[in-house]
C-alpha cells in the first residue's frame, strides 16, 4: 500500500515546493468557488450550513489575533460578535428613523466592534493570565444583559427628558427584520449561494490582513508580549498599546462576522451570543493550532464537521441499532446533547498529547519544546 502511495504521489513530491503551494492555493480556490455548483448537482443542500462555518472560522481568526498571538485568555470574545451584530440590526432595523445602506452599516459595526475592544482592554492593561480571563468573561456576560434591557431607554435630567422610552435593541424579542445588502440591484435574499460568495470575500480579507499582521512588526511585538511581557518591555515594546491593539483588532474581525451574521440571519437576540459561543471559538483555536491561520481555519472546520454532520449521522446510526437491537436507550439517544462532552474531552486529549494544536505554527512549536527541554535539563542534570 505504501509503495502504489508513493508511485502515485511521485510526480507531485517531485515538483518544486513553491510550485507544490501553488497548485494547493489554486486549487483550493477552486474547489471553493465551485462548491456551490456541486453541492446543487449532487442535492447536498448544505450550503447555508458551510456559511454558517465559515462566520465561526472568521471568528476564530479573529480570537486567534488575541490569544494566539497576543496571549491574552479572552472568554468574552461572542460580546463582540454580539455588538457588530446589533450594530448591524440597529442601524438597518425598519422600526428606527435611521436605516443605513448595509455597505456602510459593516463598516460601522467593525469600527464600533473594535472601539469596545478598546474599551474591555483599557481596565485590563495590568492583568494577566486567569484574572485577564475573569474580567473579559464578566464582559462577555455583561453585554447580553444591557442588549436586554435596552428595549426601552429613558434619559433625563431633573424635570427635563432627553430621551423618553427609546426601543434601541427591542429587548428579549430581538430585532426583526435587519436589512439585508443590495449590489448592482441584486438584493440578497433566503439563496444561500449569494451569501456564501459575500462571506468567501470576507474570509479572504481576514486571512490577507491576519497574515500580513503575523509578519509585521506589530506581529512580532504580540509574540513577544505573549512570551514574557516584562522582557518584551524592557526590550521596547510598548505593553499598552500592542495590548489595545490585540483588543481592538481582534475584535474589529468579530465586528465583521456579526454584521454579516445578522444580515444572514435576518433576525438577532441577546440569546444568540451566550457564553457557550465564546467557549465554541475557543476550542476551535486551541484545537487547530494557535497562532497559526491555516490551523485556525482547518481546525475550526474540522470541530464543526464534528458538531454537524458526524454527531447527526452517529446518532442515526445508533438509533438504527438500538430499534434493530431493541435497546430503548440507544433507540432514543440524541449524541448532539453530548457536544460540549465531546468537546470537553476533545480538549483534553489535545492538551494531553499535542498541546500545540493539531496545526500549530513553527514559532508556537518550537516554543513550547524549548519550555520542555528547559525542565528536563536540570532533571537531567540532577
Amino acid at each position: 500500500m505504501v509503495q502504489i502511495w508513493r508511485s502515485l504521489t511521485g510526480p507531485w513530491r517531485a515538483l518544486p515546493a513553491r510550485q507544490r503551494q501553488v497548485l494547493t492555493w489554486a486549487f483550493s480556490i477552486l474547489l471553493l468557488l465551485i462548491y456551490p455548483l456541486v453541492d446543487k448537482a449532487l442535492n447536498w443542500g448544505v450550503v447555508n450550513d458551510v456559511t454558517d462555518v465559515l462566520v465561526l472560522v472568521i471568528l476564530a481568526l479573529g480570537l486567534n489575533i488575541v490569544v494566539g498571538y497576543a496571549g491574552l485568555l479572552d472568554l468574552g470574545y461572542a460580546a463582540f460578535f454580539a455588538i457588530g451584530a446589533y450594530t448591524t440590526g440597529v442601524l438597518t432595523w425598519p422600526g428606527h428613523p435611521l436605516q443605513w445602506n448595509f455597505w456602510i452599516v459593516i463598516w460601522a459595526a467593525v469600527i464600533v466592534a473594535a472601539l469596545f475592544g478598546i474599551v474591555i482592554g483599557t481596565p485590563t492593561l495590568r492583568l494577566r493570565g486567569d484574572y485577564l480571563a475573569i474580567v473579559t468573561l464578566a464582559f462577555g456576560e455583561i453585554v447580553p444583559v444591557v442588549i436586554r434591557n435596552l428595549g426601552s431607554v429613558s434619559i433625563g435630567v431633573g424635570p427635563w427628558r432627553l430621551v423618553s422610552d427609546l426601543n434601541l435593541t427591542n429587548g428579549v424579542q430581538g430585532l426583526n427584520p435587519v436589512g439585508r445588502p443590495e449590489l448592482f440591484g441584486f438584493r440578497f435574499s433566503f439563496d444561500p449561494t449569494p451569501w456564501y460568495y459575500l462571506i468567501l470575500i470576507i474570509a479572504a480579507l481576514i486571512i490577507i490582513a491576519s497574515a500580513r499582521l503575523q509578519d509585521s512588526r506589530l506581529g512580532r511585538a504580540w509574540m513577544a508580549l505573549r512570551e514574557d511581557e516584562t522582557a518584551a518591555d524592557c526590550m521596547g515594546v510598548d505593553p499598552i498599546r500592542t495590548k489595545l491593539l490585540a483588543f481592538a483588532i481582534g475584535a474589529s474581525f468579530s465586528g465583521f462576522a456579526g454584521a454579516f451574521y445578522a444580515a444572514k440571519l435576518q433576525a438577532i437576540f441577546p440569546e444568540l451570543f451566550k457564553f457557550n459561543l465564546s467557549v465554541m471559538i475557543l476550542c476551535m483555536v486551541i484545537l487547530g493550532g494557535m497562532g497559526n491561520i491555516k490551523g485556525v481555519v482547518i481546525g475550526g472546520m474540522l470541530l464543526q464537521l464534528f458538531d454537524r454532520v458526524i454527531l447527526t449521522q452517529t446518532t442515526v446510526f445508533v438509533r438504527y441499532v438500538g430499534q434493530t437491537l431493541h435497546i430503548a436507550p440507544l433507540a432514543t439517544v440524541d449524541l448532539s446533547l453530548w457536544r460540549w462532552f465531546f468537546f470537553g474531552l476533545a480538549m483534553v486529549v489535545i492538551m494531553l498529547v499535542k498541546p500545540e494544536g493539531l496545526f500549530p505554527s513553527a514559532a508556537r512549536r518550537a516554543e513550547l519544546h524549548a519550555a520542555e527541554e528547559e525542565t528536563l535539563q536540570p532533571a537531567e542534570a540532577g
